[in-house]
């Protein structure tokens, strides 16, 4: 049997624990929007876009992890670094519609919960540890790298075990949730590895070439005064 990590599949949670959390993912974008609204400018709104397209395309890409089982970049830590935790988690969920309707990767009932895991969950783990990190690392494109490398295995393993939260509430079958934990981070830490190559390389590149278009280089300016030299306001 083939598994592609990570979106859930119609019927694995039940009616109820979707639509719970369908109501949260409502919420919680509704309220990115709002917080979002405050820092998109002439260099956010353009990056944005990028930021969704390319999460897009390379979500269509799966690298295998295990025999059988294959996975692809959530995109959490990314959009974070990139575009901030309120626009960054809006263009995960954008992806993550999109791919629902017209693909039909991940189930239609399942959309709220999947929404929550990458676009929320993902997003907001990954960005704390960006907030972490870029106090302590030098604001250059090798610090901003390394922050999106382990920002992106902690995002998509908080993200994996966002599902064994919303499977211990709502799971349709009768599996050992310690089992399902530690094999969901297991092979989620495999994924979030080949993610944050992708994601350190792309940051990396950005930071280079136009260091004031990385949100995260602009927003943290209490790291090392060595390190801001070059990185426009």
């Amino acid at each position: 049997m083939n598994v592609v990590a990570m979106h859930i599949a119609n019927g694995i949670v039940d009616a109820r624990t979707s639509a719970a959390f369908a109501v949260v993912s409502l919420v919680a974008l509704g309220f990115c929007v709002m917080r979002g609204r405050a820092d998109l400018d002439d260099r956010l709104a353009p990056m944005a876009g990028l930021v969704a397209a390319f999460i897009f395309a390379v979500q269509m890409l799966n690298f295998q992890v295990l025999p059988g089982v294959s996975g692809h970049l959530l995109g959490g830590a990314l959009a974070a670094v990139l575009a901030g935790p309120w626009v960054g988690a809006l263009c995960v969920a954008t992806v993550l519609i999109v791919q629902c309707l017209l693909f039909a990767d991940g189930g239609l009932t399942a959309l709220g919960l999947n929404v929550f895991n990458m676009a929320i969950l993902g997003t907001a783990a990954g960005y704390l540890v960006v907030a972490g990190l870029l106090r302590l690392l030098p604001r250059t494109a090798g610090g901003v790298a390394t922050t999106a490398f382990i920002a992106s295995v902690v995002s998509v393993v908080a993200a994996s075990q966002g599902f064994v939260l919303e499977y211990a509430m709502g799971g349709t079958t009768q599996l050992s949730l310690g089992t399902i934990s530690a094999t969901m981070a297991g092979v989620h830490t495999l994924i979030g590895i080949g993610e944050g190559l992708i994601a350190a390389t792309t940051v990396a590149t950005v930071a280079k070439v136009r260091p004031d278009l990385v949100y995260a280089l602009r927003r943290f300016r209490t790291a090392p005064a060595v390190a801001t030299a070059g990185v426009p306001a």
